[in-house]
């Protein structure tokens, strides 16, 4: 007899084979005429299999009656043609097991309906509820379509260090690593005695490494979990979360934003066609323009505006913003949604930015005020996608990590690709995280990875 998801079981094509199918029971219901049904959820999709149950059945009375939200089973029977609305097929039960009982007394989810706040506190409960699984189908899809796209293009997955000695974006905020005793300070000078022998962290992004890559193979990515020590407790922040960034050799600016917007409407298209109940759920009860703001993605050609332009924009644009506009400062949330929301209703990439504001590794402009960088903006969130054509001058490089008071001695490696045989290359960062508040709507970015990592919280 096959054993079957519950997203086969609820394909006609199966109807009038006996099968068995496990999963959790979602509701059970009592009719009068001597049946029960039972809803089954077993993940595989957002939809439930209804199973009738006779009450013939020999453990009918001592085991399906007792049967409550969480409980999980296996039952075999014949798939058949479903005369309800909605449903394609119904599973007619011969025989029901009960492989685990759930107390409806203690069991947390016998409530339809909890908070996001509440369901945090329980996280390893929260993906049996309608929407954490679908926040964690689109989830791996996102993921699949990642890898798919990359392998595709021809990229190497490389894997880069978790612990790492440099920081990437230079702003200090790294967790750190060390043996030292809790009650140590593990401060420079006790880095003789620390496992590494020098002050090692947790990495901020794996850019810098990917970069070694790319400069001896060509194209590759990496994908993987990146830590920032920032004491942030906003809708927008996570200290662990993950991160996906191609390195090109051979790359310039304009083939690097032809490459993100080729991405993003891959993984999007993707999300649209294979996940279809799941976003018709979001748009339903979560976020609904989730569906249009996807296809509005994969649809459009993405913009181009230098930071400047964009700049004299919203300084004309005549609206009230709650931070003020200006050259040479960073553009916020609120800015960059009204670029793709009201003037232009499209994504765009913004490039080009102020030297001042972007890190020592971005290439310098001839005007030598400016460095070729990139932002790929979305509607609601913003930035999806941050990257640049890396700096391959040796001297300019130089120049732009003292100007940063950076240690050139500890990027001696990265400083050594331009020593010998440097190229062009180029390479951007795309938030998995962010990327899946997108699709979904979800408001908070703790709710779209399985245990969040915030400040004070740690405890799954």
């Amino acid at each position: 007899m096959p054993q079957l998801t519950v997203a086969q079981a609820r394909l006609a094509d199966s109807v009038g084979e006996n099968v068995e199918v496990r999963g959790w029971v979602r509701t059970r219901r009592d009719s009068k005429g001597g049946f029960s049904f039972l809803e089954l959820n077993d993940g595989s999709c957002f939809g439930n299999l209804q199973v009738v149950v006779s009450g013939e059945l020999t453990n009918y009375e001592s085991d399906v009656l007792r049967l409550t939200a969480g409980c999980s089973i296996a039952v075999t029977g014949e798939l058949k043609a479903s005369p309800a609305k909605g449903q394609a097929t119904e599973l007619a039960a011969d025989e029901i097991k009960v492989l685990g009982w759930a107390d409806p007394e203690t069991y947390q989810l016998q409530k339809k309906r909890h908070s996001f706040e509440f369901l945090r506190t329980i996280a390893h409960l929260r993906p049996r509820t309608n929407t954490f699984g679908a926040v964690a189908r689109v989830r791996n899809q996102i993921c699949r379509s990642i890898h798919d796209f990359f392998q595709e293009e021809g990229f190497l997955y490389v894997h880069t260090p978790v612990i790492t000695a440099s920081d990437c974006e230079g702003a200090g905020e790294m967790f750190r690593v060390t043996t030292l005793g809790a009650n140590e300070k593990p401060a420079a000078a006790d880095a003789a005695n620390d496992f590494f022998g020098r002050p090692a962290f947790l990495t901020v992004s794996g850019q810098l490494e990917a970069e070694t890559y790319a400069c001896s193979l060509g194209k590759v990515y990496t994908f993987g979990p990146t830590f920032r020590a920032e004491n942030s407790n906003t809708s927008r922040h996570l200290a662990e979360f993950w991160m996906v960034e191609p390195e090109m050799a051979f790359f310039d600016l304009d083939d690097n934003m032809a490459l993100a917007e080729r991405f993003l409407k891959r993984v999007f298209g993707d999300v649209l066609q294979h996940c279809d109940e799941d976003m018709r759920f979001f748009a339903e009860r979560i976020e609904d323009s989730a569906i249009d703001t996807l296809k509005g993605v994969v649809d459009s050609e993405f913009l181009r505006l230098s930071y400047t332009e964009a700049v004299e924009l919203l300084a004309k644009s005549g609206k009230k913003f709650e931070f003020p506009v200006g050259w040479g400062q960073d553009l916020q949330a609120e800015h960059e949604r009204y670029l793709t929301e009201e003037k232009f209703r499209c994504p765009v990439i913004l490039h080009d930015y102020p030297a001042t504001i972007k890190p020592f590794y971005m290439r310098l402009n001839d005007d030598g005020k400016t460095v070729r960088a990139m932002d790929v903006l979305v509607p609601r969130v913003g930035e999806i996608i941050g990257g640049s054509q890396r700096e391959e001058r040796l001297d300019v490089l130089a120049e732009r990590m003292a100007a940063q008071e950076l240690d050139a001695d500890s990027y001696w490696w990265y400083t050594d690709l331009r020593r010998y045989g440097t190229v062009p290359h180029a390479g951007f960062g795309l938030g998995l995280e962010r990327t899946v508040q997108f699709a979904t709507g979800m408001a908070n970015i703790r709710d779209v990875i399985p245990f969040p990592r915030t400040p004070g919280h740690a405890e799954f």
